[in-house]
């Protein structure tokens, strides 16, 4: 397993609530690929929460999103853009979960569309949601346009925690 290094740290105007480090309101999502999948380990708190305890379906949607986004940057080598979410949840997640794994990887591709398959489990490895994300993979003129250049991965066996 390695670290996936985060293309868009050094780019002018970066504040994306899933992934970057210095928003104050964002997920600070962090990502590693483990073969053909990316991952994300989080760890939810209360202000993400919907009813009392149970963490929001829209974080949820955004966590799949997110990582499907991370999905085509690390193995497309491309930006994209989210064309389609469907979401499936299966079990409420609790806004204490010691740990939630977020496991995605590319379901279906054809031409400039990728559809990336995503599940969401609680601390004791049970899928809580899944959810099919199709993106609109920008080809490599328009990804630079955008500043994406690469999406790399740091050292070898490196764990989350």
């Amino acid at each position: 397993m390695r670290k996936i290094r985060n293309p868009w740290l050094h780019k002018e105007g970066y504040y994306c609530f899933g992934c970057c480090p210095t928003n104050p309101m964002g997920l600070h999502m962090d990502f590693y690929e483990d073969g053909d999948s990316v991952l994300c380990f989080w760890i939810p708190q209360e202000v993400y929460q919907g009813w009392v305890g149970v963490l929001h379906g829209g974080i949820i949607s955004t966590l799949i999103d997110e990582t499907a986004g991370w999905v085509v940057s690390r193995k497309l080598q491309a930006a994209g853009m989210t064309s389609r979410l469907s979401v499936a949840y299966h079990k409420a997640l609790t806004s204490r979960e010691t740990q939630i794994t977020i496991r995605a990887n590319i379901a279906e591709q054809r031409r400039n569309l990728a559809t990336i398959h995503v599940t969401v489990e609680n601390a004791h490895g049970e899928v809580c949601a899944e959810g099919d994300a199709v993106y609109f993979v920008l080809s490599q003129e328009k990804s630079a346009e955008m500043g994406f250049e690469k999406c790399e991965v740091e050292g070898d066996n490196l764990l989350p925690f």
